[in-house]
C-alpha cells in the first residue's frame, strides 16, 4: 500500500519533506539507515529515478550519507 501524494506538487519533494519529518521525530534517529530506493518506491509508489532524486536531495542537504552497496545513513537533524 502507497501514501497517497498531492498531484499539484512534485512528488520528489513531498517524500522528502516526509523523510526529513520522520529524521527530525526520531523514527529515523542518526546512525539509522533509511528505507532503500526500491523500499521508498514501493511505499509512495514513485519511480526509482524519483526515490533516488528524494535521496539526492537528502544528500546535499547533508542529512544522510550512502554507502555504495551498503544504504544510506542518517547523519544529522534537520534545520529548525
Amino acid at each position: 500500500m502507497s501514501i497517497e501524494l498531492d498531484a499539484t506538487r512534485p512528488k520528489w519533494r513531498q517524500v522528502a519533506e516526509i523523510l526529513r519529518a520522520r529524521i527530525a521525530d526520531g523514527t529515523y534517529p542518526p546512525g539509522s539507515r533509511i528505507p532503500a530506493v526500491v523500499t521508498l518506491s514501493a511505499e509512495f509508489g514513485i519511480a526509482l529515478v524519483t526515490a533516488q532524486k528524494v535521496t539526492r536531495a537528502l544528500r546535499d542537504e547533508g542529512l544522510i550519507r550512502t554507502e555504495i552497496g551498503m544504504g544510506s545513513y542518517v547523519t544529522g537533524l534537520p534545520p529548525r
